[in-house]
Formats: C-alpha cells, structure tokens, sequence
C-alpha cells in the first residue's frame, strides 16, 4: 500500500457508533456527576458541623447520671481512701500524714490482724467449697422434669434472700446456742450438745453453716448451665454403658466447668467480704478468742469503734490486693481445667 492510499484510509470517517455503544458511554459519562450528586445529598440529611461521624455530645449527655455515679461514688471515694491509708485520722480531726507507719503496724505489731487473717482464710478454704458441691447437688435434683418443679426451685432458693439478714443471723445464733435447738435435735440420739457460739472450736463453722445454707444464687447459675448441656452425648454414653458417676466425671463435670469457674471467683469473692454473720453472731466482739474475727469485722471495729479510719483504710486496700490477687489467680490457674466450646 503506498503513502497516499495509507493517508487515505486514515482520512476515512471512522464507523457511526451503534445505539447500545451511545448509551454506554452516556452512563458512563453520567456516573461521576450521579455520585457527587449522592454524596451531596447524603452530606445534606447529616447534621452541620461533626464531620463524617455525627454523634455528637447527646451520647454522653445520657450517659452522664453513670458517670456522675462511677466518679462520685467509686473513683473519688477509692482515691480518697487510699490517702487515708497513709495518714493517721480518727474522723474528728484532719487527716496526719505518716507514710507507710499504718502498713508497717499491720504486718509486724496487730496480732489481731494476723488472727482475722487465719479466720477469714479458714472460712474461705472451708465455706466456698462446701457451698459449691451443696448448689450443684441440689441443682442436678432440681434439673428433673418433676411434677411442682418450679415450686421446690423457688423454695430451695429463699434461704439466699434471706441469708444476709440480720435477723436470721440472730435465729442462727439462737439455734446454735446452748439451749438451742441443735441441741434439742442432737439429745434425740442421746448426744449432749453445747453452746456451739461460745466455743472458740466451734463458733465459726456456725457461720460456715450459715453461708452454706445461702446456696440459693450458684444453686440457680448450675440450674442455667446444666440446662444447655446436649443431651445427645448422655444418650450415646447411656448406649456405651457409662453409668451415673462416671457421666458426671466425664460429661457434665467438664462440661460445666466455665460455669463452676464463674461461681468460683463470685464466691470467694463473697466469702471475703462477709460481715453480717460475724457481726451478730458474735455480738459485735469477733469472739470468743477472736475466732469469728473475720477481716471485714476488724476492719469496722478498727474504722467505727476505735475510730482509726486511717487504719482501717489500710486494711481496706489490703482486702482489695488480696481480693484481686485470688481473682488473677483464678484466672491463670482456670486455662488449665476450664473447657469451653473452642
């Protein structure tokens, strides 16, 4: 093809462009200016002046009663008491700074102290476990399909509702009492009892009893948890002849063991921060030798009754590391036995 053939057939006119070809480049066309369009109208609907994420001050405008509360009631209050705990104050006077001396008092010069210590260990070792095994019992009688069923849940869940009142602390000191009616029931079998309140042997496993008997709220959470276990694996270990005991240690054991972790770290919790049964049972005084001397009793004798609020705000700090130091421990010890879905 020569030069002015090539020149020719590049000044033909190039092909008309078929209908479907012009509305394709029409959308296209149109396409930018219809989002521009769209995000103008979007920017119109939101409300002036908060950028691209409009929420604003309402939020926090209801969320304000909250914070009012975490700040006034828990954050200033802790904070407060810390500073306290370094200080000698007696509730009548200004606040005296004395540095670590309410500390040091603590662990080399109260023997109190060291005796509210072993109480309050002692109850936690024996309560929390007993309390425990006593709800899950119950709760596996209680996960029949009986007749009234509902009604025995309601009645074995009272105690708990009333457990922490002052009043059945008295009756509890009343039954334990010399002429109480354990001891009624006990000379049935021709067992002389005791006044189980005024013996230094005795006189906090009372109180034992008592927060055993409070087995109402874990009672409920194991309830909860047992009734979403699968019962098809009941049924294929039934069929492999495994029989009550062993699905228990092999089935329901394992598997409720985020609900046993769950009720673990409340009540131990709990059992830390019991007051009441202390305080009635034994008058107020931690007696008899000091061995219902639970550590929130002392810490209310030593911050209202000898007014030392310095002090006892020491102890309250030192309740709260040992709180959170059983809670992390808990939690580090729980990757190894509790099993969950993944």
């Amino acid at each position: 093809m020569t030069t002015a053939q090539t020149d020719a057939v590049a000044k033909e006119p190039s092909a008309p462009a078929t209908p479907s070809d012009q509305r394709e480049r029409d959308r296209m066309w149109r396409r930018p200016a219809r989002g521009r369009n769209q995000e103008g109208q979007r920017a119109a609907l939101l409300p002036k002046g908060g950028g691209g994420r409009r929420a604003g001050w309402w939020p926090y405008l209801f969320l304000a009663p909250w914070f009012v509360g975490l700040f006034g009631l828990t954050v200033y209050p802790m904070l407060d008491s810390l500073y306290l705990s370094f200080t000698k104050f007696d509730l009548l006077t200004a606040p005296e700074w004395i540095g670590v001396d309410n500390y040091r008092k603590m662990f080399t010069d109260d023997p109190v102290f060291w005796d509210s210590v072993h109480a309050t260990l002692l109850y936690v070792v024996v309560s929390v476990p007993l309390k425990l095994a006593f709800a899950l019992g119950v709760a596996m009688l209680l996960n029949r399909p009986l007749k009234g069923i509902g009604l025995y849940r309601a009645a074995f869940y009272l105690p708990s509702l009333l457990g922490g009142a002052v009043a059945v602390a008295i009756v509890w000191r009343q039954v334990f009492g010399g002429d109480g009616l354990f001891n009624d029931f006990l000379g049935w079998f021709g067992i002389k009892g005791q006044d189980w309140v005024s013996s230094p042997d005795s006189a906090l496993y009372t109180i034992v009893l008592l927060a055993v008997w409070q087995f109402g709220t874990p009672m409920v959470i194991f309830l909860a948890g047992l009734k979403q276990l699968p019962k098809d694996v009941y049924e294929a270990a039934a069929i492999d002849g495994a029989g009550p005991v062993t699905r228990f240690f092999r089935i329901t054991l394992p598997l409720l063991t985020p609900i046993v972790f769950f009720n673990v770290v409340l009540q131990i919790i709990d059992a830390f921060k019991t007051f009441t049964p202390a305080f009635v049972i034994s008058n107020g005084t931690g007696g008899p030798l000091n061995s219902t001397m639970l550590y929130s009793l002392y810490l209310y004798k030593k911050g209202f009754a000898d007014l030392q609020m310095g002090y006892a705000s020491a102890l309250a700090w030192v309740l709260f590391l040992v709180i959170a130091g059983f809670t992390a421990v808990n939690f580090v010890a729980g990757r190894y036995w509790v099993h969950y879905d993944d």
